[in-house]
């Protein structure tokens, strides 16, 4: 059976890496795969071509934007770009994987628009701006103006949610689990 598309888009801090992880590691009947994108920087550390990243040089991912064979891709510095090839979210469809993508709001809207009913979007919303904050300054990885920066950058993501089939806020982290699995869970049983 082919597999479905699911889509997770959230400002930094909110807890969707931890929360795509947990469903990824506690329920393999979801029969999750990430999508795997590609990158025109240099593989780091033990990174493998086809296995983290596709590493492409700027000028093959400039051929292939032309050629329109991405979902979605974005140039994040000068000739640093980051993109999901169509033709690797099909390969990994018809394997029967249900293709996880953690992408920003206009990829995932990108990415809805093109796969319709197919795929579902869900994003994860912070209980509200200064908790995200009070996240951030928590992790201690961040100086102040790093956090300033996020902080505005969530503002903006936040002004996309409601493009998303589901919101799910994160006030409580076993409560969001759980609401993300039981969305998952009727989205992959119905049509199928």
């Amino acid at each position: 059976m082919k597999g479905k598309l699911i889509i997770f888009s959230a400002p930094s801090g909110t807890g969707k890496s931890t929360i795509i992880n947990w469903l990824m590691q506690n329920h393999k009947e979801l029969n999750m795969a990430f999508s795997i994108s590609c990158t025109s920087r240099a593989p780091r550390g033990t990174e493998q071509n086809g296995v983290e990243y596709f590493f492409l040089t700027p000028e093959e991912f400039k051929k292939r934007i032309k050629a329109d064979e991405f979902l979605e891709y974005e140039e994040v510095y000068t000739d640093r770009f980051y993109g999901t090839l169509k033709s690797q979210v099909e390969k990994q469809c018809d394997a029967g994987q249900n293709v996880v993508f953690d992408v920003d709001v206009k990829g995932g809207c990108n990415i809805k628009k093109h796969y319709g009913s197919k795929a579902i979007s869900i994003f994860i919303m912070p209980p509200s701006i200064e908790e995200l904050r009070r996240r951030l300054e928590s992790r201690a990885t961040d100086a102040p103006g790093v956090i300033d920066q996020r902080i505005a950058r969530a503002e903006f993501e936040i002004g996309f949610a409601d493009k998303f089939d589901k919101v799910v806020v994160n006030d409580n982290l076993d409560k969001a689990k759980n609401e993300v699995l039981e969305i998952i869970n009727d989205f992959l049983t119905l049509n199928s």
